[in-house]
């Protein structure tokens, strides 16, 4: 997870700020992808990822698959955070979900990363990277 914010509005601005935070954190990617909701069709959102030469992905209408990664994120989220959590205001959930990610990306393990943590394969295939050019 590079970056997240949390909102229960179907305004924009929270993904463009999670958007330019991750562009300013980790560098621009080659390709963005999202499914077809209105916060990433937005000209707004839009206009950022082709201004910095992004390539746009939108996965289909009914094309859940397009997405499984993000999609299988939040269910693991929800199982294992805020529903156990039942968290009781949105400042909770929000506080609740740094602390969970930072968790999430530093220090457990996954089994599909080869029992190492996102962090240290997102370290690791970014130096690699670099000295591949």
């Amino acid at each position: 997870m590079l970056s997240w914010r949390l909102s229960n509005t179907l305004d924009n601005s929270f993904c463009i700020d999670a958007l330019e935070e991750a562009i300013t954190q980790y560098g621009i990617p080659d390709i963005f992808n999202t499914d077809q909701g209105s916060q990433f069709t937005s000209l707004d959102f839009t206009d950022i990822l082709a201004g910095n030469g992004i390539k746009i992905s939108m996965d289909g209408k009914g094309r859940w698959m397009d997405n499984i990664f993000i999609e299988r994120l939040w269910k693991t989220v929800k199982y294992e955070d805020i529903y156990l959590k039942a968290y009781g205001s949105i400042a909770d959930v929000r506080r609740g979900l740094k602390t969970y990610f930072e968790r999430y990306n530093s220090r457990r393990r996954h089994q599909g990363l080869g029992d190492r943590t996102p962090d240290e394969v997102y370290l690791t295939t970014l130096t690699e990277a670099k000295e591949a050019v």
